[in-house]
């Protein structure tokens, strides 16, 4: 059984969104019902409905950054209540049982997470529809506690631009003195910059645009490396730690990585496509690695909004109403916004 409800999509990758009908599933024994409050708008919203990767289902309901009230809970559920406020991110359900999963990396389910939109819906049939719309029900499992301190709407991109960053700087164990280089100021390279400097590392901006450095030292940067500038590059060769490249699209990371130490790691959560050819010599000479992370799986993710509870971490946010959604999507591909878009649901609920 389901229950329609209101929801803003496309029906095909040339079509701008429009308010639509979509069905949501009735409460199973594990489900929870959200009424979603605020849905931040990623970049991978707009490749999806645009069909930029090639792998989209019409009609496409974007949005996996979800922020709202519980307002039902299954029989079996028993972490939530109602009136929780809950977040939902990238995922809505995995197997639960593969060695990826038993070890709460469910992003990288073997036999496949299931997206929150665009994903394989294992209730309804055909795909999953996402936060662009009044509420969704989701396994309990997938659903994460909201700190009650931070400001509500800024917190919804944490969900996917969040975890991005936090995933990698958590798992090779950034910490006080590491000199960390964050490349790209954007909705992911300013949340990098905001959990690298709470975690006690030396934070540097790494930067084509000079212009860029009074709003990276407001963000938390320690100070600002435009890798334009050849001889600030050769000042900082071999001096890095850790670097997070934020960069979203096909570009030269050779420079970067004469930036690093021995044994250090810079690692692409951006690029999400073919890049520029690499120099072998950039990495033997000095066992350095070029590595890629994901997003982070529930427990990770659960860890990244505690953390950003207890140290008042949220991301900046310009908000807008649904109806504002089109043009806003031409906004983030002309990098117009600092530095995410933030959907008020009640707009669509009026």
């Amino acid at each position: 059984m389901s229950t329609e409800i209101k929801a803003y999509g496309a029906q095909d990758s040339k079509a701008d969104l429009k308010q639509m009908t979509i069905e949501r599933r009735d409460l199973n024994a594990n489900d929870v019902k959200i009424d979603i409050l605020y849905c931040g708008v990623c970049h991978s919203d707009i490749h999806t409905v645009r069909n930029d990767w090639g792998n989209a289902k019409y009609p496409s309901v974007p949005g996996h950054e979800i922020v709202g009230k519980v307002v039902e809970v299954g029989a079996d559920v028993s972490n939530f209540s109602e009136g929780d406020l809950v977040g939902v991110g990238c995922m809505v359900d995995s197997c639960l049982s593969c060695s990826a999963c038993e070890e709460d990396l469910e992003q990288f389910c073997e036999e496949g997470m299931v997206g929150t939109y665009n994903g394989k819906d294992k209730h309804l049939g055909g795909h999953t529809y996402g936060g662009y719309s009044t509420s969704i029900t989701v396994r309990e499992h997938f659903v994460l506690k909201v700190p009650t301190n931070l400001d509500t709407k800024a917190v919804a991109p944490l969900l996917c631009a969040g975890i991005t960053t936090f995933s990698p700087l958590s798992h090779w164990n950034i910490k006080k003195g590491d000199k960390v280089g964050v490349v790209g100021l954007g909705g992911l390279g300013h949340m990098g910059i905001k959990f690298a400097a709470a975690m006690g590392a030396e934070t540097i901006m790494i930067t084509t645009s000079p212009d860029k450095a009074e709003d990276a030292k407001r963000l938390g940067a320690d100070g600002v490396l435009v890798s334009k500038d050849e001889d600030a590059m050769k000042e900082h060769r071999g001096s890095f730690d850790f670097i997070l490249n934020t960069v979203p699209v096909k570009h030269d990371v050779n420079p970067y990585l004469q930036l690093l130490k021995r044994d250090s790691t810079m690692v692409m959560v951006g690029a999400i496509e073919p890049l520029e050819p690499m120099n072998g010599g950039n990495i033997i000479m000095g066992r350095k690695s070029i590595a890629g992370s994901l997003i982070g799986g529930i427990k990770e993710t659960q860890e990244m909004l505690d953390f950003c509870g207890e140290n008042d971490i949220v991301c900046d946010v310009e908000m807008i109403n649904m109806d504002e959604i089109n043009t806003a999507y031409d906004r983030v591909t002309d990098g117009d916004v600092k530095y995410r878009f933030v959907i008020d649901m009640q707009s669509l609920k009026n």
